[in-house]
């Protein structure tokens, strides 16, 4: 058995069969067909970033992504990124404000890397992956087959994208191509970026202010082990939301266009007074309540406890169920996260 602990952020003991890096598609096949062979359940990662381990083994082999590369080209009106699987998708939007493109930079810092991205349909501060995304590249690893999804066929939504379906399994992202506007316009909604002058705000200066406010709230893993936001921002119908309104008042809400209310999930669990609120080695993050945290030794079982208290305890005070944004690995691969902490 191998140690899992470098390969995933929560920093929860944990040992798979087998590990491997792979760099090439070759390598990739070659290894995953093995696992077959030996009937063993396949685990892809990149850098871990948004995955717990809720036993201390699994039971299988572990693929992890180290596909590398970024392609440039452009025409008159768009920058096209070719950027495969592999890259850490924060150095990626820092590399392209330095070649002068804009269009990432709301969603500077956060973890993991670009193959990632499209699974989760990634997003902070106005802008989801889908905002930006042109094409996927994926890997059909049982017919040795590559395609490309435009992004249309991702069936992009919150949090939501078909490689949580269809796709899911004996599939790999193994590039994803971005398409950014050379006539860059700020996202400036949320927080602190409402501040600023659209006529004359920069993108590094976008960038450089996400950096900040996220660094401020957000533990380093090196510190404290996380996987980032725990949960996803619950979405209620407008009736509830008004229900809701009326005896919190500055309850932050932000309205979709179809007539639901998106919530925050950091204010709820942050009125139900769980800052710092600690199981085994596991706690709610003293800054951002969004964040579960391995203080001390924590197993996978202690963060599933305490995301159960914390669904629990909102529940109680809002009839609100909020859901887990982080992917459950068992024993033989991905769990129903919902179901874990019900």
């Amino acid at each position: 058995m191998q140690s899992l602990v470098p390969f995933h952020t929560f920093g929860t003991p944990a040992t798979a069969k087998m590990i491997v890096e792979f760099t090439t598609i070759e390598t990739l096949q070659s290894a995953w067909h093995q696992a077959k062979e030996n009937n063993q359940p396949v685990l892809f990662l990149g850098q871990g970033s948004n995955v717990l381990f809720v036993r201390d083994v699994f039971n299988g082999t572990v693929l992890v992504n180290r596909l590398m590369g970024i392609a440039h080209k452009q025409d008159d009106d768009f920058h096209y990124l070719h950027v495969s699987a592999g890259e850490n998708w924060h150095k990626l939007v820092a590399w392209s404000l330095e070649q002068g493109i804009g269009g990432l930079e709301n969603l500077a810092l956060i973890p993991g890397c670009a193959g990632s991205a499209p699974v989760q349909n990634i997003g902070a501060y106005g802008v989801e992956f889908k905002d930006v995304c042109d094409y996927v590249d994926v890997l059909d690893l049982a017919k040795g087959a590559q395609f490309r999804l435009s992004n249309a066929a991702c069936c992009f939504g919150y949090r939501e994208s078909i490689f949580k379906t269809k796709y899911k399994g004996d599939f790999i992202v193994t590039a994803v191509g971005l398409k950014l506007a050379k006539a860059w316009k700020p996202v400036l909604k949320y927080g602190s970026l409402a501040e600023f002058d659209p006529s004359a705000v920069s993108a590094k200066q976008v960038f450089d202010e996400v950096c900040a406010v996220r660094r401020a709230k957000l533990p380093d893993p090196k510190e404290f082990g996380n996987a980032g936001s725990f949960f996803k921002n619950p979405v209620v119908t407008g009736r509830q939301f008004k229900d809701l309104q009326a005896e919190y008042p500055s309850i932050p809400n932000y309205p979709q266009q179809d007539g639901f209310v998106k919530l925050a999930a950091g204010w709820l669990i942050d009125q139900c007074h769980l800052k710092g609120y600690q199981i085994g080695g596991a706690a709610v993050h003293e800054k951002q309540a969004l964040v579960l945290v391995n203080k001390v030794n924590a197993t996978g079982s202690d963060v599933v406890e305490l995301a159960h208290r914390v669904r629990q305890a909102v529940a109680a005070k809002f009839d609100v169920y909020l859901s887990p944004e982080v992917r459950f690995i068992g024993e033989h691969g991905e769990i129903n996260a919902e179901n874990a902490i019900s």
